[in-house]
């Protein structure tokens, strides 16, 4: 009998390329829960987003049928569409250029297969409500790191954005 397990995954970036962090939730059917958090120093919300997948999927210890939330497009049509032809053409995009964090998807490539018979993918904001606050803490709860004062459950602020015609000194609206 397989295992079923939920996992959300979700990834923050404190600018792009900044630092940033990675969370995972992992539920099983008899309501077990397992939080996983990491970071790096410099980094970009993408790797960011792969690494949280990554790592969720790397401490399954056996094939499980796998629920897996993530509001990653990137991570989600690289998973489903993209990665077989970029290994069929030695990982180059269709423009032949080399694939962006080729070092991800390499390890991310044979977790996927391994993960069991189903692998199913859910996208969306339930991820973020789930997982965020654990991705954007991740870095929060390492030593030495720069914004070590944000709150558990807490997002980096963003700093507003202005509008375009206010920066060129047009009148906005």
């Amino acid at each position: 009998m397989q295992n079923d397990v939920v996992i959300y995954t979700d990834g923050a970036c404190k600018g792009n390329p900044g630092p940033g962090g990675w969370g995972a939730l992992l539920r099983s059917a008899d309501g077990t829960e397992k939080e996983m958090f990491g970071g790096e120093l410099d980094t970009t919300n993408n790797r960011m987003e792969m690494m949280a997948v990554i790592q969720a999927l790397a401490v399954l210890k056996r094939p499980c049928n796998v629920i897996l939330h993530l509001d990653s497009q990137y991570v989600l049509k690289g998973i489903t569409e993209w990665l077989a032809g970029w290994k069929a053409k030695g990982w180059k995009t269709a423009a032949k250029q080399p694939v962006k964090n080729v070092d991800l998807w390499q390890q991310l490539d044979p977790l996927v297969s391994q993960a069991g018979p189903t692998l199913d993918f859910a996208l969306g904001q339930k991820t973020v409500k789930e997982c965020g606050p654990v991705a954007a803490a991740g870095p929060a709860r390492q030593p030495g790191w720069p914004h070590h004062r944000l709150a558990l459950g807490q997002r980096p602020r963003r700093r507003p954005r202005q509008r375009a015609g206010r920066r060129l000194g047009k009148p906005g609206r």
